[in-house]
């Protein structure tokens, strides 16, 4: 109830203001955006389906990338639709419970993605030093618990923000700077001591990547002193070929994230089109990037495409 009166009596909406300082070229600027929407939709659902088809692909390594497929999607649909909306039609206005629906899927999937990763780089760990236990080790029900766990801990970590936000008073001004509603930029328009919100904020944030950043590290540590070790050359290019993949990945999530976290609570000298435009990267290109890097370098993938495009060409 008492979210209800916050809501009603101060927010009922937001209004969004796209990509401030190129409002005389956001028409065109959207034209980028939505090619690279189409490109991840597409990309991601191909290799969700190449996946499901193929039994041979039901292997830890290609089940870790369906669940970055699905979490890709569903990042870069929380927020693309209507940023097209806004760029193209002029749609800024967002409902309130709306808009705390999009945090709540920006920040909750995006904490998936950043699992997600955690875990292809424990599966790369494995199949690069345990090589003939591989299988045992990571069988499909560890897999299984393993992306539920990850799952689990994005919405229960990310869930507070929704709550605690919900109950709050807000401000006259209902002006959001960006093209989509962002845990930050949402608390920016209350009307009370945020504190407590901006320090789970950052427990969150320093947890959950902190966490994953470390486990990666340790693992990619590992994977080189155990590829050093590989009597052949050729051996040893096939296993950083292996990994380049995911470091890119990895590195195309996280460079951009960062710097939109650290931009919003301590960047107040960065040009805001920067920071917006971080902002959109950040939620748009891996999911974009990722099946193609997938499909380039995954030789059972990239055959499988291949196969397809050769058959509608018969």
């Amino acid at each position: 109830m008492l979210a209800s009166r916050n809501s009603s009596s101060h927010s009922t909406f937001f209004i969004l203001l796209g990509i401030p300082g190129l409002e005389n070229y956001q028409f065109w600027v959207a034209f980028p955006f939505c090619v690279m929407y189409i490109v991840a939709v597409t990309g991601n659902i191909t290799i969700l389906h190449i996946i499901r088809i193929d039994h041979t692909l039901h292997e830890p390594m290609y089940l870790f990338l369906a669940m970055l497929a699905t979490t890709d999607l569903v990042l870069s649909s929380s927020t693309q639709p209507k940023m097209l909306a806004i760029l193209w039609f002029h749609d800024h206005k967002i409902e309130y419970h709306a808009c705390l629906i999009q945090v709540f899927f920006i920040h909750a999937f995006s904490s998936v993605e950043s699992g997600v990763l955690m875990t292809m780089a424990l599966d790369r760990y494995v199949a690069i030093c345990f090589p003939l236990r591989h299988s045992s080790i990571l069988t499909t029900s560890a897999v299984i618990k393993l992306g539920a766990v990850v799952m689990v801990r994005g919405l229960l970590w990310v869930s507070p923000f929704c709550f605690m936000v919900s109950r709050m008073p807000f401000c006259p001004n209902k002006i959001i700077p960006q093209s989509y509603c962002e845990h930050m930029a949402v608390l920016k328009l209350v009307c009370a001591d945020t504190r407590v919100n901006r320090g789970y904020g950052l427990f969150v944030a320093f947890s959950v990547v902190g966490f994953d950043i470390i486990v990666i590290s340790v693992s990619y540590v590992m994977i080189l002193r155990a590829v050093l070790r590989l009597p052949s050359g050729e051996a040893r290019l096939k296993a950083f070929g292996t990994c380049a993949s995911h470091i890119g990945v990895i590195l195309t999530l996280y460079i951009p994230a960062l710097f939109t976290f650290l931009t919003h609570r301590f960047g107040h000298h960065v040009p805001r089109v920067v920071h917006i435009m971080f902002a959109n990267v950040y939620l748009l290109v891996p999911p974009m990037l990722n099946p193609i890097i997938y499909g380039v370098r995954t030789k059972q993938i990239r055959d499988r495409v291949t196969r397809g495009f050769c058959v509608k060409g018969s």
